[in-house]
């Protein structure tokens, strides 16, 4: 495997699948993948022990990107520009400087908030790529899909009623879903057709435009 996939941002709503893109994009490149998220690295070298814990291409992927501290990402640095990792340990005359080179790997940021990003690190980004909300068709192959997983029968006004008012977002489809599932195991022999779907919304207060 030659050199690393560039380092990626994913913008946009909440919902709409960045971190099941991340993990698409790692099973496509057959690398490891880790997740985790800009507020739960509180410290440089909660970082560098992630960041050393990382193989040969894998992917490390960072949900709400625009939230890490300061002093995270200046150590985000080099370690995204020239896989090298330099950071202060230990305070006062006992401070030392450690200075590692680390495996070649892809970041993945995700964010909600890119303008929060902040310039240093955003610059370091070599793709930028932004989602937006979802079709109706192609809410309706979200929702025929997880439906499927769910082993859910349903039919086309089914599929289309709980896609309609779903906002564009795999997220909300597959909570309406469930919801709508559980009322027609109890009316309607656990089958979701247009009206079972639109009695279901109905009565959780989802209308036309997915608000409730």
């Amino acid at each position: 495997m030659g050199k690393p996939l560039d380092h990626i941002i994913l913008y946009g709503p909440p919902g709409l699948g960045k971190t099941t893109l991340a993990h698409i994009i790692a099973n496509e490149m057959e690398v490891n993948i880790k997740v985790t998220s800009g507020p739960a690295i509180e410290r440089a070298g909660d970082m560098a022990a992630i960041l050393t814990s990382l193989q040969p291409h894998d992917i490390l992927f960072i949900d709400e990107i625009h939230r890490l501290h300061r002093v995270v990402e200046e150590v985000m640095y080099s370690a995204m520009e020239d896989f090298f990792l330099s950071w202060m340990v230990g305070k006062g005359l006992a401070a030392r400087n450690i200075n590692l080179r680390i495996n070649p790997f892809t970041l993945i940021g995700a964010t909600t908030r890119f303008s929060m990003i902040s310039a240093p690190l955003r610059d370091r980004f070599g793709s930028v790529f932004r989602l937006d909300y979802y079709e109706q068709t192609d809410m309706e192959v979200v929702v025929k899909r997880s439906a499927g997983i769910l082993g859910v029968t349903t039919d086309t006004d089914g599929v289309s009623e709980v896609a309609a008012r779903s906002r564009g977002t795999p997220r909300i489809a597959n909570r309406l879903l469930k919801r709508t599932r559980d009322y027609a195991l109890v009316v309607a022999d656990d089958e979701i057709t247009g009206q079972v779907a639109r009695e279901a919304l109905n009565r959780l207060r989802v209308d036309g435009a997915g608000a409730g």
